[in-house]
């Protein structure tokens, strides 16, 4: 899949490189710690809004490019190494903090939901030529949006100790347009780069 894309790209010479399995390994490794840069570098895009703890980020198309490009394992290992390194001090979460506590912020469950999300949506792109259509990618990524919101919902009901609608009302509405747009623009995206052959 690594070579396809590459080839797509139109990195022909890097393609030629890389069909040893364990240089591929190296190289997708390598591409899911960019992953979760790419991710850390997204997250800086911060913008608070009244009356919700939630600040709106870039970091959802990040999460959708990473699942559909990099496949579920990797896809999933470069949040997992995203949220990971956060924790251990990385200063690479929203508005440049880090530590274990933020976990428990409210935007500890949106966090979690960045794993499950990669991993669906590299999953569900494994599927076959319609998968990777941008019909087919649009509508995973905005199934995947929707497990981030179950995460980041659940979260903020026991960490703040609210309501359901309260917290629909914090960590949802302000968010449905904003990343409908990031999943149709990851969509066109990763439409073009996926391999089509299979």
């Amino acid at each position: 899949m690594l070579s396809a894309m590459l080839r797509r790209l139109g990195l022909l010479e890097l393609d030629d490189r890389i069909e040893h399995p364990a240089v591929t390994t190296a190289a997708m490794l390598i591409l899911s710690f960019l992953g979760a840069c790419l991710t850390g570098l997204l997250a800086q895009i911060r913008l608070p809004i009244p009356g919700t703890p939630v600040p709106v980020t870039g970091q959802v198309m990040a999460v959708l490019v990473c699942g559909a490009l990099l496949g579920s394992g990797y896809g999933a290992f470069s949040q997992i190494l995203y949220v990971g390194l956060g924790i251990l001090g990385m200063p690479w979460f929203t508005g440049g903090d880090s530590g274990y506590l933020v976990l428990a912020g409210p935007t500890g469950g949106y966090l979690i939901g960045f794993v499950v999300a990669a991993l669906f949506v590299g999953t569900t792109s494994e599927r076959g030529k319609a998968a990777k259509s941008v019909g087919g990618q649009t509508r995973r990524m905005l199934a995947a949006v929707c497990l981030i919101y179950f995460f980041g919902v659940v979260h903020l009901i026991v960490t703040m100790q609210i309501g359901v609608a309260t917290a629909f009302a914090w960590g949802v509405l302000p968010f449905i347009a904003g990343d409908v747009v990031k999943a149709i623009m990851a969509a066109f995206f990763t439409s073009a780069v996926l391999p089509k052959d299979r």
